[in-house]
């Protein structure tokens, strides 16, 4: 079957393409961000526990930070997937029905998960070690698993010629498993999400550190710093193999647009090498600012490989520029303003808690 008889034809957009191109590009970054702390602090912290009997500080700093992390991860989650339904919607909307029961089922483990973390918050210090392990532990296999559904329906979605393997299962239960990219597009994300959780652990201490909230003791200040830069820099390292699984999986014609035969795409991936090269510095030598500013130029450098990648994927079936552009500037102007207000109300939020934290005095015992 031609898989251009598969797919959808496109609803027109309210402005120019390469506007949503670039808003997609800055909602996921910061939805990434966020996610990768959520993920990889909740690894973190449920190792060291089993690890290290004097990580109690540790888990419990992560279990009152989780609940936020995730709730802002959620929520900044919504905006990229908008506009990649706007976008790509003649795509996206095609692999979520072919593995429709994963993807709902997937909005469920979340609010599970999410339950799960408030709860292990709530009742951290009345918990038994066991349950703190059976509730942060079943969250973060939950998150795990909503994340390779995750995997699976990007993926999907840049193939179109595996569509058609719907007419042997029209169930809901298709997965992208033959796929050559999705393990490692997996992994990488995973191991992404590790080093970031590690990062902010590591930024989280320093700040404790700097601002005399020491009531754990400096030699547990200073052990969480460690070992969060440990667990950054040993995930980063971990991702150059990784990645380099990922690469190594792309159709020949996209690996080549990045091995020289387009000059915009090497040139990203040259920079992004460069990058990887300092973060891993930075993480060795435990400069914790530096390794933060590098490894955001990192993500930023991934994320429009990522672009690239996507739209090489699917430049034989699409273009943004095939897109009809409707200009409508009334909802363009309701969502500009919108967005405006949602992101100052955000950043007044987290202002104030950050400011309630730094007055409260600090926890005895």
């Amino acid at each position: 079957m031609n898989p251009f008889e598969l797919i959808p034809t496109p609803d027109p957009i309210p402005a120019p393409g390469m506007m949503f191109r670039v808003l997609l590009d800055i909602f996921f970054m910061i939805h990434i961000l966020l996610v990768n702390m959520m993920v990889g602090t909740g690894v973190i912290a449920l190792i060291s526990g089993l690890k290290k009997r004097d990580a109690l500080p540790l888990q419990k700093d992560v279990a009152r930070k989780l609940p936020v992390i995730v709730a802002l991860a959620v929520n900044m989650g919504v905006a990229p997937l908008l506009v990649i339904q706007l976008l790509y919607g003649q795509f996206i909307y095609v692999s979520s029905t072919l593995m429709a029961v994963f993807w709902i089922l997937a909005v469920g483990l979340l609010i599970l998960a999410y339950t799960n973390i408030y709860y292990h918050k709530m009742r951290f210090d009345i918990l038994s070690t066991g349950f703190r392990r059976f509730f942060l532990g079943s969250a973060v296999l939950m998150l795990l698993i909503i994340g390779f559904t995750l995997s699976n329906n990007m993926t999907l979605m840049l193939n179109p010629a595996s569509w058609p393997s719907y007419f042997d299962r029209p169930d809901g239960f298709l997965l992208n498993l033959k796929d050559r990219t999705l393990f490692p597009r997996y992994l990488h994300f995973m191991i992404a999400s590790i080093a970031i959780g590690g990062l902010f652990i590591a930024i989280v201490w320093t700040f404790k550190k700097k601002t005399g909230r020491t009531e754990d003791g400096p030699s547990t200040v200073d052990q969480n710093i460690r070992l969060g830069m440990g667990w950054f820099t040993g995930a980063t390292l971990a991702q150059i193999l990784v990645g380099f699984w990922f690469q190594m999986s792309l159709p020949e014609e996209i690996l080549n647009l990045f091995m020289g035969s387009s000059l915009l795409h090497t040139a990203v991936f040259i920079f992004g090498i460069g990058l990887v090269i300092q973060t891993v510095y930075y993480g060795i030598t435990v400069n914790v600012r530096a390794a933060a500013v590098s490894v955001t130029l990192l993500i930023a450098d991934m994320i429009l490989i990522r672009d690239l990648v996507r739209t090489a994927y699917l430049n034989p079936y699409f273009t943004i520029r095939d897109l009809t552009v409707i200009q409508q500037t009334g909802p363009m102007l309701m969502f500009w303003v919108v967005l405006a207000t949602v992101l100052t109300l955000i950043f007044y939020l987290l202002r104030r808690l950050t400011s309630a934290k730094k007055s409260a005095p600090p926890p005895k015992g």
